[in-house]
């Protein structure tokens, strides 16, 4: 695997970053055709994904210098690194809660634009994973597996033994994420808001959990048997599923009113303009 890809002049590409930017792209792509066959505003998804990648940076940053806040301790300079050094579960939560906030400022319905827009954080942590395979970070821990992958230049994992392919695991494991939410949860709950959001929470959580079991960086920290991630988990999860009984007590959405509902200020006058424009 190859952690710088190419340089030029002074500038070095390095893959986890083009991975990084490769699925924020691929996410928002996605979610803006969501959004266009939901007949909603497009501009609105834009600035709620880029409420969502400013949020979801800072907090994967925060919740990094938290985790580490005893290596950061013994080494201030830790806080200047701003190319490394980010936690995935900081970034769900930071990009969650600066959409809410924008979605709260707009008056939008939180729960429908939750709904189109967490889906496609599974792509961008997909790819995100594809970074960590090239990079070596993230990496399992030794095994006589058949499955296994062999690294012999990272920086990260440890060199020339059989280690569990944790990268692959992790990527696989959330673009399938993408694909039950939006081909099978959102199709079995289409009337109720707020579910596909509670699954993907749900999904996650567990998935994090299991993979965690394989991982080989301990460096990351443990809350008493636990690893970090893993007691995260047990959080994430139980608010996912509290989440899930609280929206099916929720009055369902009819298809009708869903279509004809904008629930977007920013968008009606536009929208206006092309009814005109069609007639």
């Amino acid at each position: 695997m190859r952690e710088d890809l190419f340089t030029i002049g002074k500038i070095t590409i390095h893959s986890y970053g083009l991975c990084i930017a490769v699925g924020i792209i691929v996410a928002y792509l996605v979610a803006e055709f969501r959004v266009k066959r939901k007949g909603l505003s497009v501009d609105t998804c834009f600035n709620m994904a880029a409420f969502a990648a400013v949020g979801g940076m800072l907090g994967a940053k925060l919740m990094y210098y938290i985790v580490e806040i005893k290596n950061i301790i013994e080494n201030p300079r830790l806080l200047l690194d701003f190319a490394n050094g980010f936690v995935v579960y900081g970034g769900i939560i930071g990009g969650s809660i600066a959409c809410f906030i924008y979605a709260k400022v707009k008056k939008l319905d939180v729960l429908k634009w939750f709904d189109l827009i967490i889906p496609q954080i599974a792509i961008a942590q997909g790819f995100g994973r594809i970074g960590c395979l090239m990079a070596g970070c993230c990496y399992g821990r030794e095994t006589t597996s058949a499955c296994h992958i062999v690294f012999t230049h990272s920086h990260f994992a440890p060199n020339n033994v059989w280690l569990y392919p944790t990268q692959i695991m992790s990527a696989a494991g959330n673009f399938l994420n993408f694909l039950l939410l939006v081909f099978v949860i959102d199709r079995l709950f289409k009337n109720r808001r707020g579910i596909v959001t509670s699954f993907f929470l749900i999904f996650y959580s567990i998935g994090r959990f299991v993979i965690e079991i394989f991982r080989g960086d301990l460096e990351r920290g443990f809350v008493g048997s636990l690893s970090t991630s893993q007691f995260i988990s047990i959080f994430i999860l139980a608010a996912g599923i509290a989440m899930f009984a609280i929206c099916m007590r929720l009055p369902k959405v009819s298809e009708e009113s869903a279509a004809e509902a904008s629930d977007d200020p920013e968008d009606t006058g536009s929208e206006t303009e092309n009814n005109k424009t069609e007639e």
